[in-house]
């Protein structure tokens, strides 16, 4: 293995950390590396040609009260596949809030389970405010740039999708930021985002074409501020959602941010010609939910047809934890079982207005993908994570069959982690890649798994420098999508390495 140390970055966390989430899988990163000619068990597939990108929440500074897995700093994973070859990179974001940290040698601003006023800056980001924008949730790649993005709104940062060279902020970022999970359109390239916040009409979503311009932005009126954490969109149709999980209103009116769900409010999901303006949205009501994440969104005749995560608890009540209970109501909506989350479908009539829907899953699956040459149109297949219980943990991998309810399934094994499983098409169904972090071997891996065969187990190990921090959510971009990736005869050049 050819490893080169690029930098490291100050952190003031304890050496000794005991905090449940900066801690055995959670354990931050400060170096960043590249490496080449990566250690493989097994055979990497001949068609596999593109990047794994994943986003990583991996803090260096203690919060100033209560450090929240989500206040992290984001640190971008690449694990790249050329020509049956391999190569890896990780780079910190370098975002305004970041690099003013790393002058302080502290935290600046208030974390998500910390008061806003209680930052030490009065500027900030966020749909609270006084927030860091650390880019830390989502990564996507669009017009040939990777894109990092914050889940509580923040500006998205560009970067370079084979460096990890942070490349600045999007020149187009509307006024109050862009949530995470804007959504690319594989045929026409546009990418379709939203953001929301306290201020009224507290939704806004617009449309950046292939070429990285702002063409569209439009008003969502909402009765109070929400808590949207994702979107979907189908071939003419944007679907928004008004969920019924969000800050209560007289705590917030007392400057108090607690998310609570009520559950005799319907979920509702909106349905908007992709250039719409805000008025020309459809409500459509549906059992009383939350949806974290939807899966894919599709038109069928007269419907609309919505897949994505039921949760039967938002709030997370039943979720187990071993340790302080304090930590326990802290963390209680973080865990997949504590939350409930199944595989639903909703189909929305466009003539009648009516909404039907159905359970895809009894299992509590979450974190689904398709392949992202389908998304917005019809597909049979899905890739969810299954959850250690009590934890915010990936420990598998399943298969949902679409058409016939089928699943395979694959566990990583004891004290092993996985991050959000990515598509790459190839030959056959395609493959799947992800990564994940072994604790009691103190190592990570990129596993490659033939997406036919998930229960198989992975066809390639790939053995990465260091042992890397659990992280979420991730992204695969093929190399015909990303500038320059064949300008260099050897892969490895692409991470700045020789390739020797």
């Amino acid at each position: 293995m050819d490893v080169e140390v690029l930098g490291r970055v100050l952190s003031t966390l304890p050496e000794h950390d005991e905090h449940p989430y900066r801690s055995g899988p959670w354990r931050p990163q400060t170096v960043e590396r590249a490496a080449a000619d990566l250690e493989v068990v097994g055979e990497i597939p001949a068609d596999l040609d593109g990047v794994y990108l994943r986003n990583t929440e991996n803090p260096v500074h203690p919060a100033q009260a209560t450090y929240h897995p989500f206040d992290g700093d984001g640190m971008v994973h690449v694990v790249g596949f050329r020509d049956g070859k391999v190569f890896y990179r990780n780079r910190f974001v370098r975002t305004d809030g970041f690099l003013a940290e790393q002058r302080s040698g502290k935290s600046l601003w208030a974390g998500i389970a910390e008061n806003p006023d209680s930052a030490l800056r009065a500027d900030g980001w966020g749909a609270r405010g006084r927030m860091k924008d650390a880019a830390s949730t989502d990564v996507v790649v669009h017009a040939g740039v990777a894109l990092a993005t914050f889940y509580q709104c923040g500006e998205p940062y560009r970067i370079d999708p084979l460096t990890l060279d942070t490349l600045g902020k999007s020149p187009w970022t509307p006024s109050g930021g862009v949530s995470a999970h804007p959504k690319v359109d594989p045929v026409t390239g546009e990418l379709l985002f939203f953001n929301y916040g306290k201020e009224e009409p507290y939704l806004h979503y617009g449309v950046v074409d292939a070429n990285d311009k702002l063409v569209h932005c439009t008003d969502i009126a909402l009765p109070g501020p929400r808590l949207p954490h994702d979107m979907a969109f189908t071939e003419n149709y944007a679907i928004l959602n008004d969920c019924p999980l969000f800050w209560e209103p007289e705590l917030l009116a007392k400057g108090a941010h607690v998310a609570r769900f009520h559950p005799e409010l319907p979920l509702r999901l909106g349905v908007l010609p992709r250039r719409g303006s805000g008025d020309q949205i459809r409500w459509f009501e549906a059992e009383s939910t939350f949806v974290l994440h939807f899966v894919n969104a599709y038109e069928d005749g007269d419907e609309i047809v919505v897949e994505g995560f039921f949760q039967s608890d938002p709030e997370g009540k039943a979720a187990r934890w071993p340790g302080d209970p304090a930590y326990a109501r802290l963390f209680r909506m973080l865990s997949l079982d504590g939350m409930g989350t199944r595989l639903h479908r909703w189909r929305l009539d466009l003539t009648t207005g009516r909404t039907r829907e159905e359970r895809l899953s009894d299992d509590i699956t979450e974190f689904g993908v398709v392949d992202q040459t389908r998304a917005g149109r019809p597909n049979r297949y899905a890739y969810a994570s299954t959850g250690e219980p009590g934890w915010f943990l990936f420990d598998g991998i399943v298969r949902h069959d679409l058409r016939t309810g089928a699943q395979q399934r694959y566990r990583y094994g004891a004290g092993v982690f996985g991050s959000e499983t990515a598509f790459a098409a190839g030959s056959g169904d395609g493959h799947l890649v992800t990564m994940t972090t072994d604790v009691a071997a103190d190592r990570s891996e990129c596993l490659v798994f033939d997406a036919a065969r998930v229960e198989d187990g992975p066809v390639a190990r790939i053995r990465l420098p260091e042992r890397v921090s659990s992280g979420t959510h991730a992204t695969w971009a093929p190399g015909e999508s990303l500038p320059g990736w064949r300008d260099a005869d050897d892969p490895a050049a692409a991470v700045g390495l020789s390739g020797r």
